[in-house]
């Protein structure tokens, strides 16, 4: 889809989704240089968010339980071992580890979270233990590949919200009409 099209989409839905917020990204950053039309778009989105014409999409309306589950353990096991070794743990390469080994339990209610912590309690806490003590074995014994990767969330990109508005900035003196004392 063009950055036209998304913008259209958007405006006639009346909502900016995540996807389409990613898309919009993805183009401005992949461009060198945008058409006059994809900043005429811009704009037009940029007033439609502005006016209440469009609405951004929440990126999430609900949780995993197990998330907060897992990352608990893994931080009570990590504070134990770091504490009475000289070892350094990553508590989100762990926590990843042992999730995508664990069935997820989401939720989109406080009472539905509520009873996806219960049931995780009573049913499958013994086995989030064995997966994060799998997963913290593995990364105690696993080479250190790729030191240069970049963790996420700290990539600094801009929301589209953002990165439109210093786009437009930055190119609004190429579109300002000349006033009358101008001219």
């Amino acid at each position: 889809m063009t950055l036209e099209e998304i913008v259209e989409q958007a405006i006639k839905t009346g909502y900016l989704t995540p996807s389409m917020e990613a898309e919009i990204s993805r183009i401005c950053e992949a461009s060198e240089e945008l058409t006059a039309a994809e900043y005429k778009a811009l704009d037009r989105l940029m007033e439609a968010l502005l006016a209440g014409e469009i609405t951004a999409s929440p990126k999430k309306r609900f949780i995993n339980v197990m998330e907060e589950l897992v990352v608990t353990e893994v931080i009570n096991r990590v504070a134990e071992i770091e504490t009475t070794t000289d070892v350094t743990l990553d508590v989100g390469d762990i926590a990843a580890y042992a999730l995508n080994r664990l069935p997820p339990l989401y939720a989109t209610t406080e009472e539905g979270a509520s009873f996806q912590r219960q049931k995780a309690k009573q049913e499958l806490q013994s086995l989030i233990v064995q997966r994060v003590e799998e997963a913290i074995e593995r990364y105690l014994n696993c080479p250190r590949f790729y030191p240069e990767r970049k963790a996420l969330g700290h990539s600094n990109t801009a929301t589209v919200f953002e990165q439109v508005s210093r786009l437009l900035s930055s190119q609004a003196s190429r579109y300002e009409t000349p006033s009358q004392n101008e001219e």
